[in-house]
């Protein structure tokens, strides 16, 4: 638990005040038991009502403590619960943001909002009831114990006896209940995962009319979690007729002790009933320490996963030492690429892969689904690192520059369109904060996104909903380039970027970046070869090798593959546009 610790240091005065506080709680619960057996005795036996009086307005003052103390240490432990709880969310959300994309490989989304929600969850809650709890309980059971052995040692031994027995009983539970609660936070998990691919697909389940399946699928991991679940807890419900059993058992054995003492005269009956109450207090606090234990034991599994997000090794990280280029044009060059997934251990994605993009020139990449074509453009802004071989931009190993500083050079339009929630405006922005209205305005004409903003009732200023689900695919992807185009980068790359754009507006979209982006380095990932004819050099890839490159020309006359694509798009209509 240092990692939870290590969270609630810059907390610490509060988190020493909190058991401060509640000292006073406990004091005044242990005291009070044996006033009243001062005020029975002396009081209400010998019919002293002035004593009467003095020690009812002192348990009246010592309450009033015990409940400020109470207070005090609730204030205190949900502050420094809530707090450190915020901060260790903090660090894991900036954490998974530095992840490159292997590392966002080896988590699962669902699993990821599970660790930031309901695991921290758990870590606040045992965090609050250690400050709590972890004070209040041992000391109430101790000083129970004490208190009944200054009444009467022959009946404080049962206390021993109980204390002896209870923790055997809760031990063997918590045995068996702890590795069930791991599991239920994986089922967790599970639920997560189905209940986010439905939402996110719920398009898709509609147009397939797919409700019924999902909902049993649904359905399914709900009800293993919720058996789950029911089981772990079964198991520490078990504590609860434990207890009953012991608390009863132990008032019988105290009555019967106490009865042939009083019978001797070796002790009263309020003493018998104070031995009681503080055998109560003691089985209470006994069972709130096992309860902490388990909470603990839950936090931990929980922690464990937080922590395997904080102590992920990044494995691209910024040089030691960066470098930039004395000369910034946007020349790119691929000297030996290849890569494998899995830390360099899988089959290889790209084999071998050379080839040189000058300043301004465009690069069409085409293949088959599953040839490496994503995979090599994510080469260049160090979305993965190249397993063997380099990349370089402008004459420096793209390993060698700042992450920040290569990214803003090398601007990415992904294959799937993601728009955040809030105004297209907000959206363009994205790639350049600080951008102007002309700019912004600039690089949406550019896109060919400008005509129908324009059209929409707050143009600009249009609110969109999560993931854009306002508007059509296609306006989706203009905005997207327009958000890559808006901080004028060097390179940029469309990664199928055009793929729900017609063939006209794309044409445009491709004569608008000759004009305004005529010196950017352009990759262009396509499935129609209408999108790439044009380019300067065309890369066909297979099975992660270039199988040719040239222009169009050259490729029609000396490729037999790129002729097979173009015959069979010819053949189905995609080269609809004429070209």
């Amino acid at each position: 638990m240092k990692e939870i610790i290590k969270f609630v240091r810059p907390y610490r005065f509060l988190a020493i005040l909190a058991p401060l506080c509640m000292l006073l709680e406990v004091a005044s619960e242990l005291v009070m038991p044996k006033i009243m057996t001062i005020l029975i005795q002396r009081g209400v036996g010998g019919g002293d009502t002035a004593l009467i009086g003095q020690l009812g307005g002192l348990m009246v003052l010592i309450a009033v403590v015990g409940i400020i103390g109470g207070i005090g240490c609730l204030i205190c432990a949900a502050t420094v619960s809530q707090k450190a709880g915020t901060d260790l969310r903090k660090a894991a959300f900036e954490k998974i943001q530095e992840f490159s994309f292997h590392n966002i490989d080896t988590f699962q989304t669902p699993s990821l909002i599970t660790r930031l929600t309901n695991d921290i969850t758990q870590i606040q809650l045992v965090i609050l009831m250690c400050l709590r709890m972890l004070i209040r309980s041992p000391l109430l059971s101790i000083g129970s114990i004490i208190m009944a052995f200054s009444i009467n040692a022959k009946i404080a031994m049962l206390f021993l006896i109980v204390v002896v027995i209870l923790a055997v009983a809760i031990g063997l539970i918590l045995r068996g209940a702890l590795p069930k609660f791991k599991l239920v936070q994986e089922k967790l998990d599970k639920v997560n995962t189905v209940m986010r691919e439905c939402l996110a697909g719920i398009r898709v389940v509609k147009a397939f009319v797919r409700n019924d399946y999902e909902v049993e699928k649904f359905t399914e991991v709900n009800e293993d979690y919720k058996n789950t679940t029911i089981g772990a807890f079964r198991i520490m419900l078990l504590m609860m007729p434990v207890l009953m059993i012991l608390v009863n058992g132990s008032i019988i054995a105290i009555l019967w002790l106490g009865g042939f003492q009083a019978q001797a005269g070796a002790i009263g009956v309020e003493d018998i009933m104070a031995s009681i109450t503080y055998l109560m207090q003691m089985m209470v606090s006994l069972m709130m320490v096992a309860m902490i234990f388990m909470f603990v034991s839950r936090a931990k599994i929980s922690m464990d996963r937080v922590s395997e997000i904080l102590d992920t090794e990044i494995d691209i990280t910024n040089p030691a030492a960066s470098q930039l280029p004395k000369k910034t044009e946007g020349r790119v060059e691929y000297r030996h690429v290849s890569f494998r997934y899995q830390s360099g251990k899988g089959d290889p994605v790209l084999e071998d892969i050379s080839f040189t993009a000058e300043p301004g020139e465009t690069i069409g990449i085409l293949g088959e689904t599953g040839s490496g074509k994503s995979t090599l453009v994510n080469l260049l802004p160090r979305l993965y690192d190249v397993t063997e071989g380099q990349i370089l931009v402008d004459g420096v190993d793209v390993r060698q520059y700042d992450i920040h500083e290569l990214r803003k050079r090398v601007s990415v339009v992904l294959q799937e369109t993601i728009l955040f929630s809030g105004t297209i405006r907000d959206n363009i922005k994205w790639g350049k904060s600080d951008a102007t209205e002309a700019e912004i305005i600039a690089a949406a004409k550019a896109a060919q996104a400008h005509d129908f903003i324009m059209e929409l009732p707050n143009q600009y200023d249009t609110e969109l909903g999560q993931r854009g689900v306002n508007i059509s695919g296609g306006q989706k992807q203009r905005i997207s380039i327009a958000r890559a185009l808006i901080g004028n980068p060097n390179i940029i790359i469309f990664d199928d970027s055009t793929s729900a754009v017609d063939s006209l507006t794309e044409k445009k979209i491709r004569q608008a970046l000759k004009d305004s982006h005529s010196g950017c380095t352009k990759f262009i990932i396509a499935q129609r070869i209408s999108s790439v004819r044009d380019a300067d050099k065309i890369l066909v890839l297979s099975g992660g090798k270039i199988m040719a490159q040239g222009n169009h020309n050259y490729l029609m006359e000396t490729s037999r593959d790129y002729r097979e694509i173009l015959d069979s798009q010819l053949k189905k209509g995609v080269m609809a546009d004429g070209e």
